[in-house]
């Protein structure tokens, strides 16, 4: 037995309904990856440069060793 259009007409809209609110929650997740990996950025911008801050006093360190004649790893 065929079902009437109405029918038909009402399911396509639970669909598209259910659909959409698929789509919005996505969305959100999205929203809330970017803004978490924006973090995550910055955290390693700042990591990178404490690194590159702490291998140059590192290296100074070695060249004042070596300057004064003590024996560097």
């Amino acid at each position: 037995m065929k079902r009437p259009p109405d029918a038909d007409r009402l399911a396509l809209k639970l669909e598209v309904a259910e659909l959409r609110q698929r789509l919005a929650a996505a969305q959100e997740m999205l929203v809330e990856t970017a803004i978490d990996a924006s973090q995550l950025h910055a955290r390693i911008d700042s990591l990178q440069d404490k690194l590159a801050r702490v291998r140059a006093d590192r290296n100074a360190w070695r060249a004042a060793a070596r300057a004064s004649g003590r024996a560097v790893a």
